[in-house]
């Protein structure tokens, strides 16, 4: 297996995790699919998931003070407990892999993102609305 690029140690709650580096081709794949397969209607949740795994695989825990990388489903399970430790994980991976992410930077473009997101969907939902909604008194006509 190829080696961790420049390997850092992190602690999320009370659990240890070697965060590295991305290779070229795999970090210009995770940064330019990562945020546009999250959006809904877009993409569909697997395509989300797969680029997750990929990102994950540049993520490892120490067993028997080597590390050992989380390249699957499974090993992510067995060493992730719960699903907020590996969306911090996903965080601290794609900050560390982007200077423009950086000095919690990621924080305020999920925020940006957040609220992008909430405002289209609710343009769409007024839109949708108002094209299905039938008034009470038809229109006069003279």
């Amino acid at each position: 297996m190829i080696p961790l690029l420049d390997p850092k140690e992190i602690m999320i709650k009370d659990s240890t995790y070697i965060i590295s580096k991305f290779d070229a081709i795999s970090g210009r794949k995770i940064v330019t699919q990562y945020p546009m397969t999250a959006v809904p209607k877009i993409n569909t949740y697997s395509d989300n998931e797969a680029i997750m795994l990929e990102l994950m695989s540049f993520v490892a825990v120490k067993i028997n003070d080597a590390p050992f990388r989380l390249t699957t489903k499974e090993l992510i399970k067995n060493h992730v407990p719960d699903w907020e430790i590996l969306m911090k994980l996903e965080s601290e991976v794609l900050e560390y892999n982007c200077s423009f992410l950086q000095n919690g930077r990621l924080s305020n473009l999920f925020d940006d993102f957040a609220l992008r997101v909430q405002q289209w969907i609710l343009k769409t939902l007024t839109a949708s609305s108002a094209q299905s909604s039938v008034p009470e008194k038809p229109p006069l006509t003279n």
